[in-house]
């Protein structure tokens, strides 16, 4: 739809977006109840250990309202947005993710870097977790892939015949 307007831009292929983008609301969100923000509660002294917290939840299946609730905590205490999304970001490839989910999460910080330290901003990096812990575990295949691609960066040699 983007492209055909790009292309012949008509009131009759906006009317087709407008479509669209209300049969994707009615099938996929009206019959879901909306998750509940955690609130600015249970603040702690040093946010630093709650961060180390993070990747046990995500060792373990349905851990999406307790990591939420752990972000929100990180984030309300005073902890660093900079070293929880380095924190994310390395949750999100020991998983087995693919191209799609990268780009998620991506956008999730370009919007965080947009509204800042706001209650707003907070919600976007909660969501983000949310989705990682919803996901989370997976095989973590994709690491070995990794941890070649580093080795043959340092120069290293993988198999050597003798």
């Amino acid at each position: 739809m983007h492209q055909g307007l790009r292309r012949v831009p008509t009131v009759e292929l906006l009317r087709g977006v407008f479509d669209a983008a209300m049969s994707v609301y009615l099938n996929r969100f009206l019959n879901v109840p909306p998750a509940r923000l955690p609130e600015a509660k249970d603040s702690v002294s040093n946010p630093e250990e709650l961060l180390q917290q993070l990747p046990d939840l995500l060792n373990r299946q349905q851990q999406v309202n307790q990591t939420g609730q752990l972000v929100a905590n990180y984030l309300y205490s005073g902890g660093n947005a900079k070293r929880l999304m380095a924190m994310l970001g390395k949750l999100m490839l020991r998983e087995n993710r693919d191209f799609h989910v990268i780009q998620e999460i991506e956008a999730a910080f370009r919007q965080y870097s947009l509204l800042g330290d706001t209650p707003t901003g907070i919600h976007v990096l909660v969501a983000a977790a949310r989705y990682l812990a919803a996901h989370s575990p997976t095989m973590r295949s994709l690491g070995q892939t990794y941890q070649i691609a580093y080795r043959l960066h340092q120069g290293s040699r993988l198999f050597e015949e003798s």
